[in-house]
């Protein structure tokens, strides 16, 4: 990213390696998740804001990221979205059929509590 700045660096379910570390070290079953988190954090630590690069991460389970992530300087805002609402539903819907031929059909209310990802596979 350095080599690419200005940069935007996404990380998806940042969950993954991001868990909150047990104290277990190297005998716990997790050392290459906590050394990929360690190396993660280490990395957020040498970029500085005149560098032009922007670290975003999402995940479904806030509560369990480790505090280190949350810190200062790495991941200090949260961004909460939502799942969409009926209308929002339907323009995804609209979305992903534009291209699609077949005849007018009445939604009822698509993907009640759904993603947009689980909108799209109806």
């Amino acid at each position: 990213a350095r080599n690419r700045a200005p940069a935007i660096i996404y990380i998806d379910e940042i969950d993954a390696i991001g868990k909150a570390r047990d104290g277990g070290g190297a005998a716990g079953g997790n050392s290459e998740r906590e050394n990929t988190l360690n190396q993660l954090l280490v990395e957020m630590d040498g970029f500085n804001t005149t560098e032009g690069i922007v670290v975003l991460a999402s995940t479904n389970r806030p509560d369990t990221l480790d505090k280190a992530l949350l810190r200062p300087g790495r991941f200090d805002r949260q961004v909460e979205v939502g799942l969409p609402d009926r209308p929002g539903r339907l323009e995804i819907f609209k979305l992903h059929m534009k291209n699609l031929t077949m005849e007018t059909v009445e939604v009822g209310a698509p993907g009640v509590g759904m993603s947009s990802n689980y909108t799209w596979e109806m």
